[in-house]
């Protein structure tokens, strides 16, 4: 079982490495920047509610589920005034202000990003032209890395519950990782660092996915009893998530359309692929 978990977790880590690939390959524009956290905001909320919360709730009742949804939530809120890091753009340290995000980004008609042009060209190998803009990578990518740990422990209980609904939960994260690989590879690009490294950093902050997940193995497969707690908590993780950061970063550009039609896709995809495995 753990070599399967740690294999899922890694795919589903492996999501915020294509989204730093796909930053710096070809920067999406705001109307699909806000689609893409649309999609992952919607991939979120509807596996917390509809499938982690909904099995804990058959699993163990409601109070059991309750209480760990809310622990989850509390837990998340914890780790955000604790830890520091940028909320995909919010205030959250002293040294980075939120216009920070907004600095230096050059915009062509179709609103695309572009990157800076200097006297010398533009650049291909790391040059760090914009401090600020790398601090904000860099803490973006410290709070993704934060995240995809408790998510890991979302595909680990899953697994514990049952394999189809591990692999479920995978495969939707794995969609749900790729819109924050762009929010981190994407100041870090614009920065002046190389396309390989910020790409990279994207996918190294997917790695901790797989701790998560190692950790929920290793405890569920002795104590299966706290399955249904730990579904729930992970669903209080997830929610606090979508509704403090991703949400808000999503309309953050404006396109308010893009983002709510955003959302209901990744509803229907959580539904059709639940469908699909018959989970």
């Amino acid at each position: 079982m753990i070599w399967n978990v740690l294999a899922l977790s890694m795919i589903a880590g492996l999501g915020t490495g294509l989204g730093g690939m796909i930053a710096v390959i070809r920067q999406p524009g705001r109307r699909t920047f806000g689609l893409l956290m649309g999609v992952t905001a919607g991939v979120m909320i509807t596996l917390s509610f509809v499938d982690l919360v909904n099995h804990a709730l058959e699993l163990a009742g409601v109070w059991i589920t309750t209480i760990g949804f809310t622990l989850g939530a509390l837990f998340m809120l914890l780790i955000d005034m604790v830890i520091p890091h940028i909320r995909f753009g919010e205030k959250e340290f002293d040294g980075v202000k939120k216009q920070d995000l907004n600095q230096g980004i050059v915009l062509d008609d179709q609103g695309h990003f572009k990157r800076h042009r200097h006297k010398w060209g533009w650049k291909s190998r790391t040059h760090i032209t914009d401090v600020s803009l790398l601090k904000t990578g860099l803490l973006v990518g410290l709070g993704i890395a934060i995240h995809n740990t408790p998510e890991g422990i979302a595909v680990g209980a899953g697994y514990a519950h049952t394999p189809e609904f591990g692999i479920f939960i995978a495969t939707a994260i794995t969609l749900h990782n790729i819109p924050e690989g762009i929010a981190t590879a994407l100041p870090l690009y614009k920065s002046g660092m190389s396309r390989r490294r910020a790409a990279g950093f994207a996918f190294l902050s997917g790695l901790t996915e797989p701790i998560g997940a190692l950790l929920a193995v290793l405890v569920l497969t002795s104590f299966d009893a706290l399955i249904p707690a730990a579904l729930a908590f992970a669903g209080g993780v997830m929610v606090f998530i979508t509704l403090d950061e991703l949400i808000p970063m999503a309309r953050e550009h404006g396109h308010q359309h893009y983002t709510a039609f955003g959302i209901i896709l990744g509803a229907v995809f959580v539904f059709i692929l639940s469908g699909i495995l018959d989970v």
